[in-house]
């Protein structure tokens, strides 16, 4: 008897997003299918301007399609309302980008708490662990411009973390780092979400990085293929 086939964790149904510049359109996601499996660590590559952070933002709910569907363990994103999307994307969702964006005025520490507290949620311990596992238990109580680009992207990763989310999205989470460190982070990425089994989404423009990933997926006119 064969075993049903499993759900999978997000999958994407003929997105479609198109931009106006000047008098020109253009047609960035043209139909894109895609099913990523729980625990997958899924790279998104392809040229300069090819749409993959269009399509990042797009699966992970900030960028609504101009047609389509996004399904996160079934539930679709785009039909269920802005607010009740905020809190899925606040309790499922964890989010890394390229600009780390911590809020310069609070603490390392501080700063990885910001989801828990909007989700009111009391995770002071939770975050000093993360900051521990991240590799900065003696810079919890430094500021934003007390850290290195590296160290900045490691509390970026740990705030990404604190509401234990079942699936992370990171837009060039490297971009801003020298090649060594960026290989670091990673890495950092790679065994956090593993060890945990989390869903791993990354935009990277460096095919050596997404080889360390389960699987590629190359966005070439608006459409993908798998590596």
């Amino acid at each position: 008897m064969t075993a049903p086939a499993t759900e999978p964790h997000l999958r994407a149904v003929d997105l479609q997003r198109s931009f106006r510049i000047g008098r020109n359109t253009v047609n960035v996601l043209r139909g894109i299918d895609l099913d990523v499996c729980a625990g997958d660590a899924v790279f998104l590559c392809g040229a300069s301007g090819a749409g993959k952070t269009t399509l990042l933002y797009t699966l992970a709910g900030l960028e609504r399609p101009e047609a389509g569907s996004v399904f996160l363990d079934g539930t679709s994103l785009y039909a269920i309302g802005d607010a009740r999307l905020a809190r899925l994307r606040n309790a499922k969702m964890g989010f890394v980008f390229q600009s780390y964006f911590l809020l310069p005025e609070l603490t390392a520490l501080e700063n990885v708490l910001v989801p828990a507290m909007i989700s009111r949620t009391v995770a002071t311990d939770r975050a000093q662990e993360l900051l521990e596992r991240v590799g900065l238990s003696d810079r919890m109580d430094h500021l934003p411009s007390e850290l290195s680009g590296g160290e900045q992207q490691r509390v970026a990763i740990a705030r990404a973390l604190i509401n234990n989310p079942t699936i992370l999205f990171a837009d060039e989470p490297t971009g801003n780092l020298d090649s060594q460190t960026g290989d670091t982070i990673v890495q950092l990425l790679l065994g956090l979400t593993k060890d945990e089994k989390r869903t791993l989404i990354v935009v990277t423009h460096d095919p050596e990085l997404a080889k360390r990933g389960d699987r590629i997926v190359r966005i070439e006119d608006g459409k993908i293929s798998d590596s």
